[in-house]
């Protein structure tokens, strides 16, 4: 039986939703963040050392990562679903999306949560107008215009296709969403990102999705 070691608020969540879409039977051990520190609770690194979500246990095996477990769910169960043939343009598009997400889309946001947060946290009065002009500075010289550069970059690929590896919906587009919902959260999608828009909008009408939010639970992005 697959067992998803699933964090509130957390990667996690595309996993259960990857394993609705493919019909498989699993089970969900709950971890609740720290409400201070926002981590994760020591029990997660008794499952995989870093201790981090999401982590899926298949029998003997355990398998961190989300683009792993896509990876890995897909190909020993998938029976053909959810990814293009082998050789295909649309196999290679689906790759690139899957390596995409984390290498690429991930990191200027979490750089952008990382900020946000400095100038939420007490600090000494003295203290408090460097820290929040220093955290302005860096997300409007770079963190910002990288965030841009990356969703113009999507809105322009999803306008060659339906989805992003092409016209079939595939376990890319379950990589993609936690970006994209990440980007929705904290910079806002504005009128000028439709296809963006668009792909959320569908995405969370899917059955699967739906079937996901309900067994997983509350889902609010905080990383």
């Amino acid at each position: 039986m697959i067992i998803v070691h699933h964090l509130n608020n957390s990667r996690s969540q595309r996993v259960l939703w990857l394993l609705e879409e493919l019909g498989l039977k699993y089970e969900i051990k709950r971890y609740e963040r720290d409400p201070e520190t926002l981590l994760a609770p020591a029990s997660l690194h008794k499952v995989h050392p870093l201790g981090k979500s999401p982590v899926i246990t298949d029998g003997a095996l355990t398998l961190a990562e989300s683009g792993a477990i896509i990876e890995y769910l897909v190909e020993r169960y998938g029976d053909g679903k959810l990814a293009p043939r082998v050789g295909t343009p649309e196999r290679l598009r689906y790759t690139y999306w899957l390596h995409y997400a984390e290498g690429s889309a991930m990191p200027p946001l979490v750089l952008k949560l990382i900020f946000d947060q400095i100038e939420k946290r007490p600090m000494p009065f003295f203290v408090r107008p460097v820290a929040r002009l220093i955290s302005n500075r860096t997300k409007s010289s770079f963190i910002e215009p990288e965030i841009a550069r990356h969703l113009n970059y999507m809105e322009a690929e999803l306008g060659k296709s339906q989805w992003f590896a092409g016209n079939e919906f595939t376990a890319a587009d379950v990589q993609m969403s936690f970006p994209l919902e990440a980007a929705a959260a904290r910079t806002g999608l504005g009128a000028n990102r439709p296809q963006l828009i668009d792909f959320l909008n569908r995405i969370h009408r899917r059955p699967a999705y739906q079937r996901a939010l309900e067994r997983g639970g509350a889902y609010e992005l905080l990383f």
